[in-house]
């Protein structure tokens, strides 16, 4: 059987959580980061596939050499599960990626209950 309640009666912890997925690039030779793009949704889920998606175009867009470690993380089922678990227990996720001169910072995390 289904119950349902109403909105007031449910509490701020059972409301979904909103997260927020950043990538960057920072430079060994400049003072501020380079912002790659920015992406809110609602669900893990999401924010993994927002992850993998700029992961992709970063690591398109490396030498060879220094995109296998982006190329191995898009295949490694076992770490995209343990991202999701991290992001729906509320803990955020990092991936760093690197070339010469530059690395990528890719995170998502929750930013708290929704309003």
């Amino acid at each position: 059987m289904l119950t349902s309640q109403h909105p007031e009666a449910l509490d701020a912890d059972s409301r979904p959580l909103h997260y927020r997925c950043q990538a960057a690039a920072y430079s060994s030779h400049a003072a501020r980061s380079i912002p790659l793009g920015t992406h809110h949704t609602t669900s893990p889920r999401l924010a993994l596939r927002w992850l993998q998606e700029r992961t992709r175009h970063i690591t398109d867009q490396l030498d060879p050499a220094y995109a296998q470690p982006g190329l191995h993380w898009l295949i490694d089922e076992a770490e995209h599960e343990r991202a999701l678990t991290y992001m729906a227990t509320g803990t955020g996720y990092q991936l760093t990626l690197r070339d010469e001169n530059v690395h990528y910072v890719l995170t998502a995390h929750p930013m708290g209950a929704a309003s």
